[in-house]
């Protein structure tokens, strides 16, 4: 035990020394997390539309505000003598064109067909659009229009009522810092020792691989425990979250995702002697995969059902699953314990394969 400290505190202490790498533990993931969770917006909103109203009756002046009383699309007005073709391409998402006599076929109870021309470029925006325009004529059909409608929907959300996108993007980003920062550091760390030859006074001393290994681990836990700190301050204030539930699977899952990034940093650094190439690997594994497999952004349902399950292999996603519950949902243990299992597991994988690495170059010495 004597030596995993001393080998602990032998990492802390370089750390320390390096304000580079000191910047890159605390300061770097704040400003990151900021930053990304500033800059991405999974709601819409003043979609500009054109409206052509070819009838300039009541009917479809009450129509046309109900589509101006929306958040989500600012209405413009067209004039009837121009292609409304030509509005799409100076900038509108969509255009609403309300036909002659529209007014008298609603007085009438007539079928009134409209036409909605979305500008599809952007595939996923112009779905919103389809489905923002659809739910605005269903709110003026069921105020407007007397023909009975015996169902109506009573919808009330959930966990995140506000629909705030920084209360969900918040614990996905918060994943993200952790899994970027300190599997770089400790692979960093690891591959310089072996870029400068440094590894070579540890296979000629008496401390074992384990020792060795057990030591950098918990230097670089220190490490991630203390990045928590203010990235968890950040999720309370400037993205306003608060625990749904238990917190202490929340805590335990954390320690263990700590020790899951930290195994896998030092697997790299041990395997790949080099800093650039355990900078690439860890940008692959630590970021990419993360940010693009995990469901930080979008369901993992969203993602092309052939590279689906590589999903289940990033380590990532099952930690944005326990952070999400425990600020969102709340399940707790009951939900969450296979997780928190897969998330420990994956850790101690990691580190048997750095063992069984620098087990094998302690024998070859």
């Amino acid at each position: 035990m004597r030596r995993i400290l001393a080998q602990m505190r032998k990492q802390l202490t370089q750390l320390v020394r390096d304000r580079m790498s000191l910047a890159m533990a605390l300061v770097l993931p704040v400003m990151i997390m900021v930053l990304i969770g500033t800059s991405f917006k999974l709601t819409v909103s003043d979609l500009p539309i054109v409206v052509q109203d070819l009838d300039g009756s009541s009917a479809s002046r009450n129509l046309i505000d109900a589509f101006r009383a929306s958040v989500t699309v600012h209405v413009v007005a067209w004039p009837v003598d121009q292609e409304p073709q030509l509005a799409l391409q100076h900038g509108a998402y969509a255009v609403l064109i309300i036909p002659v006599h529209f007014g008298r076929d609603v007085v009438r109870g007539i079928d009134t067909p409209l036409q909605l021309l979305v500008d599809a470029s952007d595939s996923n925006t112009a779905r919103l659009m389809s489905g923002y325009a659809s739910r605005i004529v269903q709110a003026y059909n069921a105020a407007n229009v007397r023909a009975p409608q015996p169902v109506q929907a009573s919808i009330r959300l959930w966990f995140n009522p506000g629909l705030s996108d920084k209360l969900y993007l918040g614990p996905g980003v918060f994943v993200l810092a952790l899994s970027m920062f300190v599997p770089l550091l400790t692979a960093l760390a690891m591959a310089q020792e072996g870029q400068r030859g440094t590894i070579l006074q540890v296979y000629v001393s008496s401390i074992s691989a384990h020792e060795y290994l057990i030591g950098n681990t918990f230097a670089f836990m220190a490490v991630g425990l203390a990045e928590c700190v203010p990235l968890i301050a950040l999720l309370f204030t400037y993205f306003g979250a608060r625990f749904a539930g238990d917190p202490i699977p929340f805590l335990v899952a954390t320690v263990l995702y700590v020790f899951c990034v930290a195994s896998f940093g030092i697997m790299v650094g041990v395997a790949i002697p080099n800093q650039i190439a355990a900078i690439s690997v860890v940008s692959l594994g630590g970021y990419l995969l993360v940010f693009l497999l995990s469901g930080l952004l979008f369901p993992i349902a969203n993602i092309p059902l052939g590279i689906r399950w590589i999903s289940d292999l990033v380590w990532g996603k099952h930690y944005i699953i326990v952070v999400r519950d425990a600020f969102l949902q709340g399940a707790g243990w009951p939900a969450m314990w296979l997780e928190i299992l897969i998330i420990g597991g994956t850790g101690a994988v990691f580190y048997m394969l750095a063992w069984l690495t620098m087990r094998r170059m302690q024998l070859k010495a």
